[in-house]
């Protein structure tokens, strides 16, 4: 197939549609359950509310904003695909927006800004002060805005539904990389997104990764269980042909996410018993570099370790009781082993690093 015929096959799998609309409309849209924005995104997305003023200050002065990327369901309801944090902000000023739990949240109150100085302290509403309420002139300015919406309609692929939400959030956006396979996985298969969190919750797993604040708050926690289900048992040749890690990772755990016979109960039982096993023995020491010579794990955690600890006695614990000693020893032995030293320095990559530490900690956690 020559790349004319590609892009042909290609461009007819996503059918799309176009217009303005007027931000009185959107608000029409989500107020009557006809637009989905994905409350449980919005933790994702950190805007503050300095950048939030400002997309109400833009609307104000009229320069245009980009259009609104939405996906539009079997139901005839529009998935928000890219332009959350602006409908978001919108909405949460005009005192509408709801949270996961269906619950108001506090309405936006603006800062000055150079332009709009007197936007200081203002509310779309504010019946005990309403001097600081922005005026109905202004409401009805704002309503009769217009964002153009951009809809990838349901007769599309839905692969590439989910293609195109990855493409319009990397990049120059903030999100981490599992952050957005969080919403990807959320708009593929709820359920199999709420059943990754409980394993993340999972207190043997908590204690051992002994992670701080900031990786937990861009999901690195449930990044690594991502990464336990699909690199525990991938097959040796898709080891080797790993390639790009992220892009490996999303296309697998999109395609587990659509696979209704995938043996939950028994992943879930493999992911508990394997760090019940590595928090018995090594406690929150388990990912930590081991110093010989000090005869201590020292330093925060290593993927690197992970990787063949974690992956290495998940691989091997239903075919054999592995001892808290033996454990300890070969954890210990691994900072002086030629090969995990090799594969594990700061100049390998991951597509390079995980064809050797993966059939690594597979060997040495193996019965003999």
């Amino acid at each position: 197939m020559n790349l004319l015929d590609q892009v042909n096959k290609k461009r007819k799998e996503i059918k799309t549609d176009g217009y303005p609309m007027s931000i009185s409309e959107w608000i029409s849209m989500y107020e009557k359950k006809e637009l989905d924005i994905h409350p449980e995104f919005q933790r994702f997305f950190r805007w503050s509310n300095t950048q939030k003023t400002s997309l109400i200050e833009s609307i104000l002065l009229g320069i245009p904003l980009p259009p609104i990327f939405v996906s539009q369901r079997e139901d005839g309801v529009w998935d928000v695909v890219d332009g959350l944090q602006r409908l978001s902000t919108i909405f949460q000023f005009a005192g509408i927006l709801v949270n996961e739990e269906d619950k108001k949240i506090v309405p936006l109150v603006l800062h000055g800004t150079k332009y709009l100085p007197a936007l200081n302290n203002i509310q779309w509403e504010n019946e005990k002060n309403p001097q600081n309420e922005l005026s109905k002139e202004l409401q009805l300015l704002i309503k009769r805005s217009k964002i153009s919406a951009s809809i990838v309609l349901k007769e599309s692929d839905k692969t590439a539904k989910y293609d195109l939400f990855q493409r319009l959030n990397t990049g120059g956006s903030e999100l981490s990389p599992q952050e957005v396979r969080n919403c990807l996985l959320v708009m593929i298969n709820r359920p199999f997104f709420e059943w990754l969190k409980t394993l993340s919750k999972n207190k043997s797993f908590i204690d051992s990764i002994a992670l701080s604040d900031r990786p937990i708050e861009e999901s690195y926690d449930i990044e690594l269980v991502v990464r336990f289900i699909i690199l525990s048992q991938v097959d040796k040749e898709d080891i080797i042909n790993i390639g790009d890690v992220g892009e490996f990772l999303t296309d697998r755990i999109s395609v587990i996410a659509n696979d209704l016979k995938f043996k939950l109960i028994a992943v879930k039982e493999i992911f508990a018993e394997t760090f019940s096993i590595i928090y018995e023995t090594l406690g929150d020491d388990a990912f930590k570099r081991y110093n010989p010579l000090k005869q201590y794990h020292e330093g925060g955690f290593l993927l690197s370790l992970f990787e063949v600890i974690a992956l290495g006695i998940a691989y091997n614990v239903s075919a054999n009781t592995l001892c808290p000693k033996k454990v300890r020893n070969i954890v210990q032995r691994l900072s002086s082993n030629p090969e995990y030293t090799k594969w594990s320095s700061s100049g390998v990559n991951a597509s390079r690093r995980l064809p050797k530490l993966i059939p690594l900690g597979r060997a040495i956690f193996e019965k003999k």
